[in-house]
């Protein structure tokens, strides 16, 4: 009888030492992932921002099931927090975004993209349901604390 509990204990502490070991690997992906987030964040109309683009990315979804999301939940996302980039915005942040000058058919978008302020992104979390993005949301919120 006084084998059965030290077993026990012992099966205890191993599964206890793999969930510290599942935990510390979490967190070390969560700051990964605070950098990415950090690196997306860009100034426009004196404001942080992530461009859809990006936020997919972030996601690991398309930029129009984004998009998708937001014009499903048009509730979500009232005026000031997700805009249209403006011709000149574009202009800008051409290098970086990779649209075509003269739009058509082809692998790059023909529609403005859109900036999610902090708070867009917010609401954009309670849309989006899954594993990477909880872990993404938690990763955005931290970097957005950080600034």
């Amino acid at each position: 009888m006084s084998r059965t509990p030290i077993f026990y204990k012992v099966r205890f502490r191993c599964i206890f030492a793999d969930r510290n070991i599942i935990i510390q690997s979490s967190k070390q992906s969560v700051m990964t992932n605070i950098i990415e987030v950090e690196n997306k964040i860009i100034t426009l109309r004196d404001q942080q921002v992530i461009l859809d683009s990006d936020v997919a990315e972030l996601y690991g979804v398309q930029t129009k099931e984004i998009n998708q999301a937001v014009r499903n939940n048009p509730e979500k996302f009232p005026e000031g927090y997700i805009w249209e980039l403006t011709e000149e915005e574009m202009l800008f942040l051409r290098s970086k975004i990779l649209t075509l000058k003269n739009p058509g058919r082809g692998q790059h978008s023909k529609y403005p993209p859109k900036a999610f302020t902090e708070k867009g992104l917010y609401m954009l979390a309670t849309i989006l349901k899954s594993p990477q993005a909880v872990e993404t949301t938690i990763a955005i919120v931290e970097a957005y604390a950080k600034l």
